[in-house]
């Protein structure tokens, strides 16, 4: 009995195992390949998105100093010193206005170079400050080639990365030429430091991935190992082994390196992608081309060793897997003995007491088989199925009636909380100086207020003095109802602000603000979901002196005549942050026909196009400079309607704020 029962325990576990066996090599060997092609798919989507971040990343900063070389080379200042270099009086001016520009350069270094006199002068944070040349350059000295070779060709500007044996530095150099009536007579610029550069752009922590960047003629202008860049290309041709198309290990891969270059640089900001075999290893290579700057961002990226998926899911499934079948074979192994090997046995006891004669046992009915044990078993689950299904029916009635009168209540909970919402939207629109903005500034200002829900935690200020006033956005971290409540507490402090220092100081009203506020959260136990800090930006306006004054918390100011996009940027901290921050005031002179604008993050954040990324604030600087010289009220719906067509079906991700106004 014994040897026949594990017999057959024995034979469906095994049947059960060689199914399981059978089901999963060919499953296991189409779950690689698919694991393999979704590696790949989210390999492409990750060296894309990595090549648009360090695209992002090196453009805001190296363009701005390119931009800043660009307009201390067209500086009449400049000009006119060059053209007579022996006056001292044009050079003082001259050194006077380099000193405000080395000051605003992301490295404080500037250079200018004569085409004169062959003079050099450079001045920066570490090194005394010299109106006097530190050198003059030589027509056939090597190391003043790049001087020469820019002056020599046609374009206005240059990026080249050399090393300068008489400053003994080795510098990103942005080499802009200064002409007079279409001649070269001087090239001035900035020098970016090449460690700190490639600390800041292209060191990463992140294993498998190597960002290099390159030129147009494929030379490595930026990579991990400085051995690899190549050195003054202003020269000539760069040596293979500091190429891009030197390091490829595969010589097909070449051509297909120059069609991606190309297809980068026919489409300015996408990503072209190719696979190359680099450092003995096959890597997907993904090219983002920066036009403003002549340069490709690649990101080498290693699909086996970088961490595209997240291997620690794929070892719980297969754990998970091995569990399941475990489970699986228990499970089978005990329903075999309860549902098939016990009845058997007890059948066959019951057989073996009656061949003894005993007869006090419970036999099936005279000529009834296994069939009519059946039957009969199922004729009592049906009674029973009939039963419990009525019990069911009434409990089912009487809890649809609970669940009816549940729901009432819920609905009338739900227009009360409604009512309520609509109300504080009512009391949040109430604060806002739409009154005051259109007495003071009329047709000359506009105002993009969207909150995300009814309510939200963005709200703009405006406060005047006479012919002075304050005016200001405030972006409070959260939206809905959270949102609201803060606005209530900003807008308190920012009240108690003013009116303590008042409002000739932004940077004073933000510091101000920061300590109320800190004061005011540390009396209330507020609810842990709700955020405390707030993003802010100020700007006092004196007519009468025709000056502006702007500091701001992570906000900034920008500007535009509809030729040009200038901007103030805020405090890197936030009002209320974990860390307390520090705001200073920037001044600037009011310029008939600038518009200003002061714009919260939730119209920058704004996802949308055909990749869902922010709107940024290249696009925002490009937007405003489009349409900076219409009348305000078409400069609001043209903002409204871009965001918009932007958009597209991406829902609203934040409350969005625009402030903008101007003087004739």
């Amino acid at each position: 009995m014994a040897t026949w029962g594990f017999g057959l325990r024995a034979k469906s576990l095994l049947a059960l195992v060689l199914a399981c066996a059978f089901a999963l090599l060919p499953a296991g060997l189409i779950g690689w390949q698919v694991l393999d092609g979704v590696r790949n798919h989210f390999g492409e989507a990750y060296a894309r998105n990595f090549a648009q971040l360090k695209r992002q990343s090196i453009l805001a900063p190296v363009a701005r100093d390119l931009a800043l070389s660009q307009r201390l080379a067209d500086s009449v200042v400049v000009r006119q010193w060059l053209l007579d270099e022996e006056n001292p009086a044009k050079k003082a001016l001259f050194f006077e206005e380099a000193e405000g520009y080395r000051k605003v350069f992301r490295d404080h270094a500037y250079f200018l170079a004569s085409a004169g006199s062959g003079h050099f002068y450079a001045n920066d944070n570490d090194k005394p400050f010299s109106d006097q040349a530190r050198y003059t350059l030589v027509a056939d000295k090597a190391d003043d080639s790049w001087f020469f070779n820019s002056l020599a060709q046609d374009d206005d500007y240059n990026i080249n990365v050399n090393y300068d044996a008489h400053l003994k530095v080795t510098r990103v150099w942005l080499n802009v030429s200064i002409r007079q009536d279409g001649r070269k007579i001087g090239v001035a610029g900035a020098g970016i430091d090449l460690t700190g550069f490639l600390k800041d752009f292209i060191d990463t922590e992140e294993v498998g991935v190597t960002p290099i960047i390159i030129n147009q003629a494929g030379a490595i202008q930026a990579h991990r190992n400085q051995a690899l860049i190549a050195i003054n290309q202003t020269s000539g041709a760069a040596a293979s082994e500091q190429t891009l198309l030197g390091q490829l290990s595969d010589a097909g891969a070449g051509a297909a390196l120059t069609q991606a270059m190309q297809q980068a640089v026919a489409a300015p900001g996408q990503v072209s992608l190719l696979h190359a075999v680099l450092d003995g290893k096959p890597q997907l290579l993904a090219l983002s081309y920066i036009p403003e700057l002549k340069w490709h961002v690649v990101t080498a990226v290693d699909l086996q060793a970088a961490h595209v998926l997240d291997k620690n899911w794929l070892n719980t499934a297969i754990v998970a897997l091995v569990v399941l079948i475990g489970i699986l074979l228990l499970a089978f192994g005990y329903a075999v003995e309860k549902l098939v090997l016990q009845p058997l046995r007890k059948l066959q006891l019951s057989a073996s007491a009656m061949a003894k004669g005993d007869f006090a046992v419970s036999l099936p009915p005279p000529s009834r088989d296994e069939l009519g044990d059946l039957s009969r078993a199922f004729g009592v689950m049906a009674e029973q199925i009939r039963s419990n299904t009525e019990e069911l029916e009434n409990k089912v009635q009487a809890r649809t009636h609970a669940l009816a009168t549940a729901n009432q209540e819920m609905q009338r909970a739900h227009q009360q909380i409604n009512d309520s919402i609509d109300y504080a939207s009512l009391i949040q629109r109430a604060i806002l100086p739409d009154q005051q903005l259109s007495l003071l500034l009329g047709a000359h200002h506009f105002v993009l207020w969207r909150p995300r829900d009814v309510v939200g935690g963005d709200f703009y200020i405006f406060r005047a003095d006479g012919e002075r006033y304050l005016v200001g956005v405030v972006d409070c971290a959260g939206h809905g109802v959270p949102g609201a409540l803060m606005t209530m507490l900003a807008r308190s402090a920012l009240d108690h602000a003013m009116n303590q220092v008042g409002i000739a100081s932004p940077a004073a009203v933000l510091a101000h603000t920061d300590s109320t506020m800190r004061g005011m959260l540390q009396q209330c136990e507020l609810p842990r979901a709700i955020a405390t800090n707030m993003d802010a930006g100020l700007a006092y306006v004196d007519r009468e002196k025709r000056s502006l004054r702007y500091a701001g918390a992570k906000i900034s100011l920008y500007w535009s005549d509809g030729r040009e996009v200038g901007e103030i940027k805020g405090g890197r901290r936030a009002i209320g942050d974990r860390r307390q921050g520090s705001y200073v005031d920037s001044e600037i002179s009011l310029q008939p026909g600038f518009t200003y604008y002061l714009v919260t993050d939730g119209f920058l954040d704004q996802a949308g196009g055909e990749l869902g990324y922010g709107f940024g604030d290249t696009r925002f600087a490009q937007l405003l400079m489009q349409h900076a010289a219409l009348p305000m009220a078409e400069q609001a719906s043209a903002l409204d309607q871009a965001l918009e067509t932007y958009r597209g079906d991406y829902p609203q991700r934040d409350d969005i704020t625009i402030l903008s106004f101007r003087f004739e």
